[in-house]
């Protein structure tokens, strides 16, 4: 379980850079990517192993 309390999100830069359409990860966590959907900052939050992430972000950088 991490410790998200004072986690310092930050807007991916894919996201299209809206206020409220953004997702938000957190770097600095060995191993884990915490990733939440602005919209509802207070929810709960998806976290990805970093081998995971990293797959996915690659996926879409192709697709673009």
């Amino acid at each position: 379980m991490l410790d998200l309390i004072a986690a310092v999100w930050r807007k991916s830069s894919y996201s299209e850079g809206g206020d409220n359409d953004c997702v938000e990860v957190v770097d600095g966590y060995p191993g884990a990517v915490p990733v939440r959907d602005s919209k509802f900052p207070a929810g709960s939050a998806l976290i990805f192993g970093t081998a995971s992430w990293s797959a996915f972000v690659h996926g879409v950088k192709e697709s673009l």
